[in-house]
């Protein structure tokens, strides 16, 4: 149950399974009503005009029964000789004389109550040509015709032929086949939703697949969707060719990346070696030329460091970066970070632990470099005087690092970017404060490959935690 709810409750507004369920079964509904209307109106129709022409055949022959009973003998029971042949508990027949005096009436009025009866004889004008109208709840055809016999005006023949009962009928077909066909548009609505979803399954185990593809994976996949039509399949292949694209384009950027990295690097340690012995004989030196001699060996430094990292980014992606793993006691490693850091700033760094021993599996050297860049990132963005925090902790089966600053904080929407590379929280920071955006890459990287995760949480003005996670 809850799978279904899950499948079917949340309903994208913008989905191509709504946009066809709703068309199909809107063009179906209008065509199912439309055929419905139709085939009402036809119906009643039909109907009334059969019983139209009953009426105007009997308001026809009327005048030659009674001139052929006249003959034989008087009007008035000639008169209503002609209404008894014709008597019908459905046809109501009177003729009024020019007096509004009764002369003949059928026996099917005497069956109606006499205000009914007064009623009906007080109507003075009825339509020549028969008409339907709607009187106390019944409907009836009306319709009247002047009889004169022997060239002589005798009245006004008065014709009603009651059709309350057909009338209800057809209201209780109607409404019977406008509720079928409710249900029906319900039931193909459903079907066709049905359809459509299973029709478009094929997409969705494309979407799927694609959704997970990562980008190591790119060069082995290879798409295929089974029992789907010829235009999902020929889709699967487009998409199956363009990442074996983007996996040759990836990878290219992958050589050329560690290529660029390995070739600088040598060079420029060497320049820096060159600078650095200069800078011990700076006797001979004036204060510009040192000044711009450290400079330039500060950039040499930080240009190495940096191509380390890629270098390293580069060997991850590829699968060539080794990691030593070995059991380690996580509180002396730590210390001995924290001591490191310490010698290349001024700020106040402690370790709570709240297990001892808790013994970690990991790259010793990777790990050192993990700590220090965070160390390292939590020093650049918090206040000189605030203290840097490392909390030890152990879980049932996670060892837990955390590194704590009361900095300036990350706004929300960059926490999920700041292990992107050469991703900047703000692009307004030089490289001596902001860095080049590889620090917590490099870290991402690192924790990963030795099995671990490392997440996020900060608040502006209060400043960050980053918390690392590794299986004891």
């Amino acid at each position: 149950m809850k799978r279904i709810s899950k499948k079917w409750g949340n309903i994208d507004p913008f989905s191509l399974r709504l946009r066809l369920t709703i068309g199909i079964a809107t063009l179906s509904a209008s065509v199912i009503g439309s055929l419905i209307t139709w085939t009402s109106w036809k119906m009643q129709h039909i109907l009334i005009d059969s019983q139209k022409r009953n009426i105007e055949q009997i308001a026809n022959r009327f005048p030659l029964d009674l001139q052929i009973y006249s003959e034989m003998m008087l009007p008035e029971t000639g008169l209503q000789k002609t209404i008894n042949n014709l008597n019908n508990t459905n046809l109501l027949l009177w003729v009024k004389s020019a007096d509004e005096k009764i002369l003949a009436r059928s026996a099917s009025l005497d069956i109606l109550a006499r205000p009914r009866q007064a009623e009906l004889f007080s109507l003075t004008q009825m339509p020549i040509k028969p008409e339907v109208h709607k009187l106390n709840q019944g409907y009836y055809i009306l319709s009247s015709r002047s009889l004169q016999v022997r060239g002589q005006l005798l009245g006004q023949l008065f014709l009603m032929r009651d059709i309350t009962s057909e009338q209800t009928m057809f209201e209780a077909m109607l409404w019977s086949l406008a509720t079928a066909s409710i249900l029906a548009i319900i039931v193909m609505t459903l079907a066709i939703a049905f359809y459509i979803h299973y029709s478009l399954q094929p997409l969705r185990q494309l979407s799927q697949m694609t959704a997970t593809i990562s980008a190591e994976d790119l060069g082995r996949t290879k798409l295929q969707v089974n029992n789907a039509p010829s235009e999902v399949k020929e889709l699967a292949v487009t998409l199956s060719n363009l990442l074996s694209r983007l996996s040759r384009s990836w990878e290219r950027e992958r050589e050329f990346t560690s290529n660029v990295s390995h070739e600088l690097r040598t060079p420029l340690t060497i320049v820096y070696g060159y600078l650095q012995s200069v800078l011990r004989r700076q006797d001979n030196l004036t204060q510009t030329q040192q000044e711009a001699l450290e400079t330039a060996a500060s950039e040499a430094e930080r240009t190495i460091h940096m191509l380390q990292s890629l270098l390293d980014l580069a060997r991850a992606d590829s699968g060539y970066l080794p990691f030593q793993m070995e059991s380690y006691l996580l509180d002396e490693l730590v210390k001995e970070v924290v001591n490191m850091a310490k010698k290349f700033s001024e700020r106040v760094i402690t370790i709570e632990s709240k297990a001892y021993p808790i013994q970690v599996r990991v790259d010793y050297t990777r790990f050192k470099q993990v700590l220090l860049n965070l160390i390292d990132n939590a020093i650049k963005y918090s206040a000189p005087q605030t203290p840097i925090v490392l909390k030890l902790s152990q879980l049932e089966e996670v060892t837990i690092i955390q590194v704590i600053d009361q900095g300036y904080g990350i706004p929300l929407q960059h926490q999920s970017h700041i292990f992107d590379r050469f991703y900047r929280v703000d692009e307004s920071r030089n490289h001596s404060t902001g860095g080049c955006g590889l620090g917590l890459s490099i870290v991402k990287t690192l924790i990963e490959g030795m099995g671990g995760t490392v997440t996020v949480e900060s608040k502006l003005g209060e400043g960050s935690i980053f918390t690392i996670s590794l299986p004891i």
